[in-house]
């Protein structure tokens, strides 16, 4: 890299997954590239058993089959390989803020890792590219980079390609901050309106926290917790595959301690 100026690690990673759904769905292939700030790097791929089968409209997209992760590790078993490339780095994919940091905190969630990404700033270079020159990774690699992504939906090919287009995308816009720290906010310039990473919930004008999605979207979670049909919503929702920190907001606001902004 030459125009990205790093004063953490950098961690680019691209995932292969079941399907799109961050906190149901699982990976079955994992690409990393590691960048230390002296220009060191260290590059990691595995396919992944999911322990599900892969839905036929996955591996349409990604070409990965049951066939080709039988024999392959859980993710719980690559903890070991994949937790220090991600100790104290920040994060860079495509679509990585909406789509592959959700999915992966889920699976180190799930298979009792500790390693909190919650701090990583995330450089998502679609957000960039789409804020620039609304396309997709095929397309940035031949707009930023003059090259053609021969090996698209590969996860280390994708890793690989998007932090070429990242960087480049640094020596292409004069007025893009070199810094992750600067350059955070144009990826993800929302992040201060949601009061979790899930996005499930939003702040009001108000500062309290308001449904995004569901039967009660639009209505804050005072309001549902005061509503005695409702609040049977908030005990189902301890029920489901919702994220700890989703279930541990409906926790305290069934015992009226609710989040402010």
């Amino acid at each position: 890299m030459q125009n990205l100026k790093l004063v953490r690690p950098l961690v680019c990673f691209d995932l292969e997954t079941t399907g799109t759904d961050t906190e149901r769905d699982h990976i079955v292939q994992i690409g990393l590239i590691r960048v230390e700030p002296d220009g060191g790097r260290r590059s990691y791929e595995s396919l992944v058993n999911p322990g599900r089968p892969i839905p036929p409209a996955a591996t349409k997209v990604h070409g990965i089959t049951d066939d080709d992760v039988r024999d392959q590790p859980s993710f719980a078993a690559l903890l070991a390989e994949i937790e220090p490339l991600l100790t104290g780095a920040d994060l860079a994919g495509f679509n990585s803020i909406r789509f592959d940091q959700p999915l992966l905190e889920a699976e180190l969630r799930r298979a009792g890792s500790r390693l909190d990404l919650s701090q990583a700033r995330n450089l998502d270079a679609m957000r960039i590219f789409h804020f620039k020159e609304p396309r997709n990774l095929t397309a940035a690699y031949r707009f930023y980079c003059g090259k053609e992504l021969t090996e698209a939906h590969s996860a280390l090919a994708d890793a690989t390609a998007t932090l070429e287009v990242l960087d480049a995308q640094i020596a292409h816009y004069d007025d893009l901050p070199a810094d992750p720290e600067a350059l955070y906010p144009i990826c993800d310039p929302d992040a201060g309106q949601y009061v979790d990473r899930t996005r499930k919930f939003v702040w009001n004008d108000q500062g309290e926290a308001t449904f995004t999605f569901g039967k009660v979207k639009g209505k804050t979670l005072r309001e549902v917790t005061a509503e005695p049909a409702s609040r049977g919503y908030l005990e189902w929702m301890l029920k489901q595959n919702f994220s700890e920190d989703i279930k541990a907001i409906v926790r305290d606001a069934l015992d009226g301690v609710f989040p402010r902004r």
